[in-house]
């Protein structure tokens, strides 16, 4: 059942250039947000940090943009990116 129970997270933007990470895989947990996750990510220090910031960061769960409290299920699709600002 190994790979079953994965989350494929990915990063985009700044934040793909600033982790030097574009995808990553992480085990689901039952009752895991996409908020806890990004937090728990923050936490590895260094760059991550920025994650849990003062610059927001946008969530999508298989291609819809959803909130912090969104509950993960296995084989989800989490993508974190930086707010799209115009000029």
């Amino acid at each position: 059942m190994a790979g079953d129970n994965t989350i494929t997270v990915k990063f985009f933007a700044r934040l793909r250039e600033e982790l030097d990470t574009a995808t990553l895989n992480v085990d689901a947990r039952p009752g895991l947000t996409a908020g806890q996750l990004l937090h728990e990510l923050a936490a590895r220090g260094g760059n991550w940090t920025q994650l849990d910031g003062a610059q927001p960061v946008m969530i999508a769960v298989n291609q819809v943009m959803t909130k912090p409290d969104r509950e993960l299920q296995p084989g989800d699709e989490v993508a974190f990116f930086p707010p799209v600002t115009g000029g």
